[in-house]
């Protein structure tokens, strides 16, 4: 699709493609990243609050549908929680991702909220499922995740994020739900592919995600950015100490008549 022609699309347009075409979904951590994903044609977008909220966000990405989160630990009780998503959805927000209960899934719902949940592989829940490994890998387990997500699409989500789930466990679980399915680490056959910009960029801290794909070296640029402002700050400190700055084209001189009536003055003082 050209990029002119694209627009931002609603939540009907998103459930409308479901089955019909893989989008593309990053979480990204800065303006930049926003205005690179743009220029890219990412379709969706994780995005921290405090990005997203930025009042020039949708300068920067007019066109990428684009979701935040507060865990409900946060938020506090359900009323507070409602609460923050409303204030989201006025800033800028087209869905929000909740960590809560079903039940406060269906309750944002019904006031209208677009929520999405998070299944398998849930960082905040690890605990509950073996700690950071796949989930669904034995039968049970499968039937498991499928009856969560059933469970998300009866409170009303518009959609769920499927973590690190093997891949044919997603592919039943995407042809028997009616919302969307956002797969990260869970094979090709879900509504979105879903990777962190972090990954992609090569600037991750630590372990690396199997199922991420590195395109860039940001790391190793960074590095080499930094070393090139040490450089640089020390050149400086170099040149002041040598007396090689300032140089003449970084001066402002007096006119020769007004230095010599300047100088007559401070004799007169």
């Amino acid at each position: 699709m050209e990029h002119k022609t694209r627009k931002l699309p609603t939540v009907a347009d998103l459930l409308a493609l479901k089955g019909k075409r893989q989008l593309t979904m990053l979480k990204f951590f800065s303006l930049d990243e926003a205005a690179a994903a743009e220029a890219a044609g990412i379709d969706i977008a994780s995005v921290p609050a405090d990005v997203l909220f930025h009042q020039e966000y949708r300068q920067f990405a007019p066109t990428i549908f684009s979701m935040a989160g507060q865990t409900h630990t946060e938020c506090g009780s359900p009323s507070e929680y409602l609460k923050w998503c409303n204030s989201a959805i006025e800033k800028g927000a087209d869905a929000l991702y909740c960590s809560g209960s079903f039940e406060t899934v269906s309750m944002l719902s019904n006031e209208y909220i677009p929520v999405v949940g998070h299944v398998g592989l849930v960082p905040a829940r690890a605990t509950w499922t073996g700690g950071f490994k796949a989930v669904g890998k034995t039968a049970n387990d499968a039937l498991d995740l499928l009856q969560q997500v059933k469970s998300y699409e009866n409170a009303g989500a518009i959609g769920v994020e499927l973590e690190v789930v093997p891949v044919e466990v997603a592919d039943e679980i995407s042809k028997r739900t009616s919302i969307l399915v956002w797969s990260m680490g869970a094979g090709a056959g879900c509504d979105a592919q879903y990777l962190y910009s972090n990954d992609i960029l090569g600037y991750t801290d630590g372990h690396i995600p199997r199922h991420a794909k590195v395109y860039r070296n940001f790391k190793g640029e960074f590095e080499r950015l930094q070393n090139e402002r040490v450089g640089a700050f020390k050149e400086f400190v170099e040149d002041v100490n040598n007396g090689n700055f300032p140089e003449e084209p970084h001066l402002v001189r007096m006119q020769p008549d007004e230095l010599s009536k300047f100088r007559e003055l401070l004799d007169k003082i």
